[in-house]
Parts: structure tokens; C-alpha cells; sequence
């Protein structure tokens, strides 16, 4: 993909998606290396609280503009999306709920990874694609996405002793 000829403000949008998704994609290969549960809990803590503030930026904003700029070329991609979200979200709420030593926390998190793998890969290699060769101008979405990440960031993280 030619970045030099996308709009600057898409490629904003469309960066700010590429880096979360490459954060994650860091964070479940650091977890399957970690040696002790301490180190496993906050890498997996850490990439729930990263894809909780994701999934938001991309349900409350990316995700609603696409589908009223054209149904329907990312309709069904769109369905797709909120249904592995919805299972993403499922799986984030049992491993904040689990401790490293319970049983299936590691395979929780593995598959995890593995939706996370999976949904990345349509959205990098379908639908981030299409939004480009459709031209769709992203600008009026970076302000309210960026204050959205700002503002979760702030309530999702651990408070300090």
C-alpha cells in the first residue's frame, strides 16, 4: 500500500488502528515468553486494558462512520467485526477475572491472542484496504478517537499506592 497517496488525516485514523493492533500483537508474544505469573498478569492485564479502549475507539467511531458512508461494501465486514468483538470482550472479562495460577488462564489468554490474530488480519488486509481505494476522508474521526483513547486511558489504569 502506497502511503504517500493517502489523505493525511486517513492515515492518522488508519495509524492510530495499525499501532494498537501491533502493541497487541507485541504483548501476546511477550506473554507466551514470560517466565513467572507476576510478569504473565500484567502483560495480560495490560493488553485487556489496551483492546478494551480499541474495541471502543473503533465501536463508538470507526466502525459506525464506515458502515453510514457505505452499508454496503462494510456492512458484513462491520457484522463480522462486532461479533468478534463481543467474543474478545467475553474472553477479557474471564481473564480479569482469573488469577496466572488458575486453571486455563494461559490458554484464556492464548486464544485471546488468537481472535485478536484473526480479527487484525481482516481488518489490515479487507477493510482498512477498501477504505482507502473508496477514498473514505477519516478527518472528523481522529479528534473524538483521540480524545476517546486519552479519556479511557485515564479511567482504565491502575490506580497508584
Amino acid at each position: 500500500m502506497n502511503k504517500s497517496r493517502i489523505p493525511v488525516a486517513q492515515k492518522d485514523v488508519l495509524s492510530l488502528l495499525l499501532d494498537d493492533h501491533k502493541r497487541a500483537k507485541q504483548l501476546f508474544k511477550d506473554f507466551e515468553s514470560a517466565k513467572d505469573s507476576a510478569t504473565k498478569e500484567e502483560i495480560a492485564h495490560t493488553v485487556c486494558t489496551e483492546l478494551q479502549i480499541h474495541t471502543e475507539l473503533e465501536e463508538q467511531h470507526f466502525y459506525p462512520f464506515l458502515r453510514q458512508q457505505d452499508p454496503e461494501t462494510f456492512g458484513d465486514l462491520l457484522d463480522e467485526a462486532k461479533v468478534e468483538h463481543a467474543s474478545a470482550k467475553s474472553l477479557i472479562k474471564q481473564i480479569l477475572a482469573m488469577k496466572p495460577d488458575d486453571d486455563l488462564y494461559d490458554a484464556t489468554v492464548t486464544v485471546l491472542g488468537e481472535y485478536v490474530s484473526h480479527h487484525v488480519k481482516e481488518e489490515e488486509e479487507e477493510l482498512f484496504p477498501q477504505v482507502i481505494s473508496k477514498k473514505i476522508e477519516l478527518r472528523e474521526l481522529l479528534d473524538p478517537m483521540m480524545a476517546l483513547k486519552e479519556q479511557m486511558q485515564e479511567r482504565l489504569q491502575p490506580a497508584t499506592v
